[in-house]
């Protein structure tokens, strides 16, 4: 098997202009790019999959400490990033 592409969230505020986390992840992007320039990389726009995480893990009823790790959450918002992306496919 062979990496097709590679997806990244792209952190946005909500009126469209660059979060503090923008650079780094830009940063990110380009050694990706640089490292494998055969490999596409494409950046999906993750504003609200947090909230729409939290919901989803609130949802499923996990107790609420569970809810309040924020590694849990991040794992989510990453699956809605990527289900996002293939949506758009």
């Amino acid at each position: 098997d062979s990496i097709e592409c590679f997806v990244v969230g792209d952190p946005k505020n909500l009126n469209g202009s660059n979060t503090d986390s923008t650079g780094h992840v830009n940063g990110f992007v380009k050694r990706l790019q640089k490292k494998y320039p055969a490999i596409p990389v494409h950046q999906i726009d993750e504003r609200f999959t947090s909230k729409i995480a939290k919901q989803s893990i609130l949802a499923s009823g996990i107790k609420r400490k569970g809810r309040q790790n924020k590694a849990l959450v991040d794992e989510v918002s990453a699956t809605i990033i990527l289900q996002n992306y293939l949506n758009c496919k």
